[in-house]
């Protein structure tokens, strides 16, 4: 297994193309933007400058890893070759159900194909294709070349051989599977999400302020990240998604998503990544600065 397809550029799709590549695999990095694909390289390219610097890599790596990722616009035509798909697309169920149904097509029989989905059923997505033993679920950690965990999720079909081929090729990526059963959130985020959504609901209630939440966390229980913080940084948006898949999943009113956290949302303040949620990124990714409407 050397020729991988990653579908998405975005910050976890380059994340996992990125991972493989300095791995010695060859990496087709799918996505319908051009211009997606562009911001994808680059930022492959500074993260792999930043291991440059700090002594990690060697130049002749930094090259090696870049020529190994190649790019496309097409489905079909990135996965010609890949004897592993990895599908990092938005976290979107009808997005994904489509892609797949797609891949189901365009990949060869042997091919297996893995979704980076942080909540989405597996059994679901592997519904609409015609084999769904080969269907699978990788749940990359951000930042992907980074952190070590890689939770492997089986779908109610998924086969042994698939499951034992995925865990040994995490290994090989120098990360630690997990392996997890398919139900809402699987493990990191059934467990993580309804803290944050907790630490939204204090500020909501007005407990206390964002610093204050976000320092009770970091100094009294050593999170190298305060939950506030977190949620700017894993997307507000992505955090919505995930709960609602959750509540909806459980039927169970824990984890329905804090008012605040869908008027942030339907605001279109989604943390880092739009410049503004609890933090104000207008001068930098380092959360300093509380956003306005959270100043007392």
């Amino acid at each position: 297994m050397k020729n991988i397809a990653v579908i998405g550029a975005g910050t976890m799709g380059n994340g996992i193309a990125h991972t493989f590549a300095q791995n010695g695999f060859k990496v087709q990095m799918i996505d319908i933007s051009q211009e997606a694909l562009n911001k994808g390289l680059k930022t492959i390219s500074t993260n792999l400058d930043r291991l440059v610097t700090k002594e990690k890599i060697s130049e002749q790596q930094k090259t090696e890893t870049l020529n190994n990722i190649s790019t496309f616009t097409s489905i079909k035509a990135g996965v010609d070759y890949a004897a592993l798909v990895v599908e990092a697309a938005t976290e979107n169920l009808d997005l994904k159900l489509k892609i797949f149904q797609e891949l189901d097509e365009a990949c060869s029989e042997s091919a297996i194909l893995a979704t980076n989905t942080s909540s989405i059923s597996i059994t679901q997505i592997a519904a609409v294709t015609s084999n769904p033993k080969r269907v699978i679920g990788m749940h990359f950690m951000n930042p992907v070349p980074i952190m070590p965990l890689v939770e492997v999720i089986r779908g109610y079909n998924t086969s042994d051989e698939v499951t034992n081929t995925i865990i040994q090729l995490v290994k090989t990526l120098g990360k630690e599977p997990v392996e997890v059963n398919d139900y809402p959130g699987f493990v990191a985020n059934r467990i993580l999400m309804p803290m944050l959504n907790e630490s939204i609901e204090t500020l909501y209630n007005g407990v206390a302020g964002v610093k204050e939440i976000d320092a009770v966390m970091k100094l009294g229980m050593a999170h190298p990240m305060g939950p506030l913080q977190l949620a700017d940084f894993i997307g507000l948006d992505v955090c919505l998604s995930i709960l609602n898949v959750m509540y909806n999943g459980f039927k169970n009113h824990k984890y329905a998503p804090c008012p605040l956290l869908v008027n942030m949302v339907n605001a279109g303040k989604l943390g880092v990544k739009s410049g503004e949620g609890f933090y104000d990124y207008s001068e930098g990714k380092k959360a300093e600065n509380v956003a306005k409407q959270f100043l007392s």
